[in-house]
């Protein structure tokens, strides 16, 4: 009897420890699959006011529900959205892309990121690595690097910034 009951709990604590796919949160590099983020979804079809509003078919060229992200960001920020498509800077924007370089910009910025992020993860996923089974440590291991948005939405409304409303904090 003894002996099964112990039979039983290592069955039951073998089972506990086995793990799915974590995706995101695992903190290890999962190999080389798909990427999730380089997938964009078509935007949905519209019916124009009126027909004569339709704009002349072009065989090999955009339509109106491909994807534009960089168009879709100057829009959500207040800009005119064809200023994506232009293919350069507007004279207007001279003075803050001037600002904005002004200490220079890293071209590989992008891959020294990806190569700074990868060894944190792998710092942060060796010390987790002395727990009890597989424990979820994403929140943890980025958690000084997450920005409170409501801290920050009371912070720019104490320094005066005009803020758009916001729900309550929870």
């Amino acid at each position: 009897m003894r002996g099964t009951i112990l039979a039983v709990l290592a069955l039951l604590t073998l089972a506990a420890c086995g793990g799915g796919d974590r995706g995101l949160r695992q903190l290890d590099n999962p190999g080389g699959g798909p990427d999730e983020f380089s997938i964009l979804p078509a935007r949905p079809l519209e019916m124009p006011e009126t027909v004569s509003t339709l704009p002349q078919p072009t065989p090999g060229g955009t339509n109106r529900t491909d994807p534009n992200p960089l168009g879709d960001g100057i829009a959500a920020l207040g800009g005119n959205q064809a200023a994506g498509r232009a293919g350069g800077i507007p004279a207007a924007d001279a003075g803050l892309i001037g600002a904005v370089n002004r200490y220079g910009t890293d071209p590989a910025i992008r891959e020294t990121l990806a190569a700074e992020d990868e060894a944190f993860r792998r710092r942060r996923g060796r010390l987790s690595a002395f727990g009890m089974g597989r424990v979820d440590r994403y929140f943890a291991a980025y958690a000084g690097m997450a920005l409170d948005a409501y801290a920050e939405f009371i912070r720019f409304r104490n320094l005066g910034v005009q803020v758009p409303s916001a729900p309550p904090a929870n």
